[in-house]
């Protein structure tokens, strides 16, 4: 049995387990992360890493980071939550810890994780799964093996044109998908209807004390829950935009699924069935001609060490 380390490092916490071949995570730790210095996350991941070695003959390291990686999985050149600008991760942690190390983005890692163990573990060609949390991210799966892209930055799904001249999106863009269909979108698709309808959102605003600002993400998932029909109307507005998108990949890539992952999708059948309608009347056209199906990711918050680990086996 072939064992090797996976990190998913994010904003707030760095992650790490160790994995077998079959993708069971059989130790892990949790450290959170200084994510205005450099050198510390650098030693976090260091130390994190010499710990979950410590009892385990491993074989290699895989690192999943919430930036941009170069084409060589070495270098993270940007990374918006983070402090790194150009940082060789993968040397400097190589050398502390003695074994390969590879790096690669958090959302591919994830994707990986959810084609090789997940949701789409019975597909043997393609997959594309876009991941909702705060923003959007993702991953492409083709030939059975992830798309990276010239410079190693492909599958930013994110940022793909929904909307022109839109809401300004962090990219710099107006009018992402990440503004439509993303948890933030969701959020303030409830926050607008509570202010302009504050009678059909009582359980919402019962939760947020009477403050339409003052409406969070797992606010809306409970009120919706519950019935609250502002809060419902929020999530089938992000399902509306999702499911386009999803029916756009199905058009350019024809994958044998899509997954949707992140935080969002606790909120079960609120989320995917506007998804599913949305995009079946994307489809329409398409009615006679086979097409993925779309599910949720299994994984949870494991993918991310879970897929660093699996890349770091292979590559």
């Amino acid at each position: 049995m072939t064992l090797t380390i996976g990190v998913d490092v994010g904003g707030t916490k760095v992650a790490g387990g160790v994995v077998d071949d079959t993708g069971r995570v059989l130790v892990q730790t949790r450290r959170d992360t200084p994510a205005d210095d450099v050198g510390k996350t650098r030693d976090v991941i260091i130390e994190l890493v010499t710990e979950l070695a410590g009892g385990h003959e491993i074989q290699a390291v895989g690192i999943g980071a919430a930036g941009w990686i170069d084409a060589s999985r070495s270098t993270v050149l940007f990374a918006p939550n983070l402090a790194w600008r150009d940082e060789p991760l993968r040397a400097y942690v190589s050398a502390a810890v003695g074994l390969p190390v590879i790096v690669e983005n958090d959302g591919n890692v994830a994707a990986w994780a959810e084609f090789r163990y997940g949701a789409a573990r019975h597909a043997d060609d393609s997959m594309v799964m876009f991941t909702i949390g705060t923003g959007v991210g993702g991953g492409i799966v083709l030939g059975g093996e992830l798309v990276r892209g010239a410079h190693g930055i492909a599958a930013e799904l994110g940022h793909m044109l929904t909307v022109p001249d839109g809401h300004q999106c962090g990219c710099g863009r107006l009018g992402c998908i990440e503004q439509y269909a993303s948890g933030s979108a969701l959020v303030r698709f409830a926050r607008a209807a509570a202010r302009q309808e504050p009678h059909r959102a009582t359980a919402l605003l019962r939760l947020a004390d009477g403050e339409a600002e003052a409406i969070t993400g797992p606010m809306v998932t409970a009120a919706a829950k519950g019935g609250d029909p502002v809060s419902a109307e929020a999530f089938a507005q992000v399902g509306r935009w999702l499911g386009t998108s999803l029916a756009d990949m199905a058009q350019i890539l024809d994958p044998q699924i899509l997954v949707v992952g992140g935080g969002v999708i606790d909120a079960g059948d609120l989320l995917m069935g506007p998804t599913r309608r949305s995009f079946t009347e994307a489809l329409a056209q398409r009615s006679r001609l086979p097409v993925a199906e779309i599910h949720p990711a299994e994984l949870g918050n494991s993918a991310g060490v879970i897929g660093a680990a699996d890349l770091a086996r292979r590559l």
